[in-house]
């Protein structure tokens, strides 16, 4: 086998992209310009949670932990959204169950921890591109106001606005790492770590 042979390709476009479209389109639902629909689930469990969960899969065999982690963590955040969302209807889960859909105030605890988790993973981005550490930080952000919405502290459409950048934040950083790969130069550039 060659050297060639050994080379793998970099899966963390594939998880970007992923997370990015599936959030932005989420997020267009949170400023109010549509409700739930068939698309933004099949989003959730398919590019949002089964390409993020395929991408850390495939960082796992490059012995990369912080994507591994940040992926496969995302891919299921996905894919436990949409169950929360579906399985309260299913009539084979509501038969002989008092579980319903989640309250407000149990689902801004659910977004609290995915934002503390979200806030570590940004303290392991200060060591990589700047692109990371923005999407990191905004998707912090974005945790912590729908935490502060579902408890009743905050609201508005412009909580779906901060999360339409982060998406696109991660869409950019997808795109800039495929480019700039391809030509073998930076096309789009990424930003430089804060710590060495």
């Amino acid at each position: 086998m060659t050297e060639k042979n050994n080379i793998l390709a970099n899966p963390a476009p594939l998880g970007l992209l992923g997370f990015g479209m599936t959030t932005v389109l989420l997020n267009i639902h949170n400023t109010g310009a549509y409700g739930v629909s068939a698309m933004i689930l099949a989003m959730g469990i398919f590019y949002g949670g089964l390409a993020q969960i395929f991408a850390g899969i495939m960082e796992f065999k490059k012995g990369n932990t912080f994507g591994t982690t940040a992926f496969t963590s995302y891919g299921l955040f996905w894919i436990s959204l949409v169950a929360l969302w579906v399985f309260p209807s299913l009539t084979f889960i509501s038969a002989g169950s008092k579980a319903g859909a989640t309250e407000a105030g149990f689902m801004a605890w659910y977004f609290f921890m995915w934002g503390l988790f979200t806030f570590c993973m940004f303290i392991g981005t200060l060591k990589k591109n700047t692109g990371l550490q923005f999407i990191f930080g905004s998707l912090f952000v974005l945790f912590f106001l729908l935490a502060l919405r579902d408890w009743g502290y905050i609201s508005g459409a412009w909580i779906g606005y901060e999360g339409i950048i982060c998406g696109l934040s991660a869409f950019y950083v997808a795109i800039a790492e495929v480019l700039n790969e391809t030509y073998g130069k930076t096309v789009l550039p990424l930003g430089k770590p804060i710590i060495k």
